[in-house]
């Protein structure tokens, strides 16, 4: 039976082009780049290159690109350092209700240490209002922390909007933006958009897990959670992981470098399964903005099934040899807080399920996947 991966928003299996480049730091090149002989020196040149070649995809200088063990370091990073660096200044902190759990965990942590967070509400497809979010910021705020793409939804902020207003309200204020599912995938320019913090990762981009980074704007203080041997210029210590911040460079390296055909792609398989499921099973309601908005993740479908139970799906379509997700993987089975945001009623949100493309994706795939739907939902398991 071949199997249909549809959880790319989850992860991505490594490209073998990655792995090629990891290899050899995961044998001959073992050296400690802090390490000053040869075998440091060839360490320390493999995550420079990888350092220069993230900073020049993204368009910032190679000593702003601070190496994490992930999106959810980098997050936590970003948003504890800089509260705790500027507490003397404000303790006022913005983010959304439908952030990711390593952001709103992070707010709510700092909530214990005395800061006061506002969260903003979404509209019915994600969106926050601007004019909300240029009210609740004030001469306290000491940093408003917003994702690019939902994780769940797919709903796209417009950062090129709602970066220049978070500065014209407070130019003080910095301005965070956790990029993990948008990064490689969708638009972003730091410059323009006037982002101090960008938080990203490697195993969305067909890299390997357990290695992220936080772009850090010149300028811009930080307390570090970490402290020790002084690594990454004293923002980040501990012994760099060589071999997954090469393998991190080569995912975003190829990611970039194919990617606006890819994203055409993605697109065109993300409207064909709207479009199909939605003539095939009628009933399914399509969570977050409609694809002609422009405003959702080139990879993204997410469907709600009146009646059905997702867990219950996601094993049939398992069985079938379709992979994909109840929600979000970060969920863990719970309902989810981005459903229940948007208004969703909670029989709906229990049957929610969320489709996300990738490189290995077909049309022929897509096909399958509807019609084996449509055979679960006339025809329930057990039922």
């Amino acid at each position: 039976m071949k199997e249909i991966y549809l959880d790319h928003s989850a992860t991505t299996p490594i490209d073998p082009r990655v792995a090629e480049a990891m290899e050899p730091y995961l044998g001959a090149c073992y050296g400690n780049p802090s390490s000053l002989h040869r075998k440091g020196v060839a360490a320390r040149k493999g995550v420079q290159w990888a350092r220069e070649t993230i900073a020049a995809c993204i368009g910032v200088s190679p000593e702003e690109v601070i190496f994490t063990s992930g999106g959810t370091e980098a997050d936590n990073l970003a948003i504890k350092g800089v509260a705790r660096a500027a507490r003397r200044r404000g303790r006022h902190i913005v983010t959304c209700v439908t952030e990711h759990p390593a952001v709103l965990e992070s707010c709510r942590a700092l909530e214990h240490e005395g800061f006061e967070v506002t969260y903003l509400p979404v509209d019915e497809t994600g969106a926050i209002d601007p004019e909300e979010l240029a009210a609740t910021i004030r001469k306290e705020t000491i940093l408003v922390s917003l994702m690019h793409a939902n994780n769940e939804i797919g709903t796209i902020h417009p950062l090129e909007t709602l970066g220049p207003l978070v500065k014209e309200r407070n130019p003080r204020t910095v301005f965070h933006v956790d990029a993990v599912q948008s990064f490689g995938r969708e638009e972003i320019d730091p410059e323009a958009m006037q982002i101090d913090l960008l938080s990203v990762t490697a195993h969305k981009l067909y890299g390997p897990k357990g290695i992220g980074a936080l772009i850090r704007r010149k300028g811009v203080h930080l307390i570090p959670l970490l402290h020790g041997g002084g690594q990454e210029g004293g923002w980040r210590s501990g012994t760099e992981n060589v071999a997954g911040i090469v393998g991190f460079g080569r995912a975003v390296e190829l990611a970039f470098a194919h990617r606006p055909a890819e994203v055409t792609r993605m697109r065109g398989l993300r409207d064909r399964a709207i479009a199909r499921i939605t003539a095939r099973i009628p009933q399914a309601h399509l969570n977050g903005p409609p694809p002609e908005s422009g405003r959702r993740l080139c990879l993204n479908a997410s469907f709600a099934f009146p009646g059905a139970r997702a867990e219950i799906l996601l094993h049939a379509l398992e069985e079938a040899g379709i992979y994909t997700s109840a929600g979000s993987a970060c969920a863990g089975g719970k309902i989810s807080h981005v459903l229940t945001a948007i208004g969703l009623p909670e029989a709906l949100a229990k049957g929610t399920l969320r489709f996300s493309f990738g490189r290995s994706n077909t049309a022929e795939e897509i096909e399958v996947l509807v019609e084996t739907l449509a055979r679960l939902i006339e025809t329930p398991p057990g039922g």
